[in-house]
């Protein structure tokens, strides 16, 4: 059974290993689900369980909200299965043309947004409570007052058990946290191997010139002193450290990827073992969200439960990944 990992000032224990359903939908277009959605949908759904998974994330325009539609017909084969697993879906971003055309897209946490997407969330969810909900991304023009009386709403109704963000930074989190009640407990972040900004916060302060633009935001060291589940999107660096054959790879990614090889040989694992237990292997206890709708994929990736990177193997691939050296 796979490890576990506790989400930061709760009762939460949950596999340190969780899977994204972004994908499982099929288009993102107004087509419908079809049974071959459906029937791939649960398939990569029972290699996560299978593999010890039992944290599912969500959003609530996943697929335009078909995702969280073809996730509930687990429960048509495991009717006693929603006790036993962890559900967290997000909210915030609105499409073009909603509610009426010619609405920008935009992001809004405004009150009755908030809970009017958790409304449609547990519909389409077939449960009647969220374990985790969080703001999808930061919106310039939140008041945190209204988010606050939302979650307290939410939370009172027992509708969401446990709050957080997606994409924010520490003083997003700080403002909004003035606010809430509730203990903001997740902080979910782009970040693999190639996508390394979250660390080169750290490392670029004070120099010359950094290759990418990074601010200097402290967000992973704050979630570390606050107490906040950091997790990580975008883990296995979609496919182009594993053989992914469509896209061209830069010099760095090529350097990445032969190292992603070698340990992968030497340990005896697949490549996407290797990427999760690099983001395993940093003292923060990420939980990596992989995103992959193949079951190979999830079954290969959740290899890493078994393996611990040294040191210099973390730092080999951190150094390749980053696309320079240390300062």
């Amino acid at each position: 059974m796979m490890k576990t990992t506790s989400i930061a000032r709760t009762n939460l224990q949950v596999s340190r290993i969780a899977y994204g359903c972004m994908k499982i939908g099929g288009g993102w277009g107004s087509e419908p689900i079809t049974a071959q959605t459906c029937k791939e949908a649960m398939a990569v759904v029972r290699a996560a369980l299978e593999e010890g998974i039992d944290f599912f994330d969500h959003a609530d325009i996943y697929c335009r909200g078909k995702s969280e539609e073809v996730f509930s017909t687990l429960w048509e084969e495991a009717p006693r299965l929603r006790s036993k697993i962890f559900l967290q879906s997000k909210c915030g971003i609105r499409f073009g043309d909603d509610p009426a055309a010619g609405a920008p897209p935009r992001y809004d946490f405004s009150y009755e947004h908030i809970l009017h997407s958790v409304e449609n969330s547990l519909k389409r969810l077939r449960t009647d409570y969220l374990d985790v909900l969080l703001l999808h991304r930061p919106d310039p023009l939140v008041e945190p007052e209204e988010v606050a009386k939302a979650f307290d709403e939410l939370h009172d109704s027992g509708k969401v058990r446990c709050f957080g963000v997606s994409n924010h930074t520490a003083a997003q989190i700080t403002l909004l946290q003035k606010f809430v009640i509730q203990p903001l407990v997740i902080n979910q972040v782009a970040f693999n191997a190639i996508h390394t900004h979250l660390l080169d916060e750290g490392i670029v302060f004070n120099q010359d010139r950094p290759a990418k633009v990074v601010r200097n935001e402290g967000t992973i060291e704050y979630c570390r002193l606050i107490g906040i589940t950091v997790q990580a999107w975008g883990s296995l660096a979609w496919g182009r450290l594993t053989g992914r054959k469509d896209v061209n790879l830069s010099e760095s990614e090529t350097r990445a990827a032969a190292i992603v090889a070698e340990l992968a040989k030497e340990k005896g694992v697949s490549g996407e073992a290797i990427l999760i237990a690099w983001i395993l292997r940093h003292p923060a206890h990420i939980q990596p969200v992989l995103g992959t709708t193949r079951p190979e994929r999830v079954k290969a990736a959740c290899q890493a439960d078994g393996i611990e990177l040294s040191r210099e193997e973390w730092y080999r691939l951190f150094t390749a990944g980053r696309g320079e050296p240390l300062p």
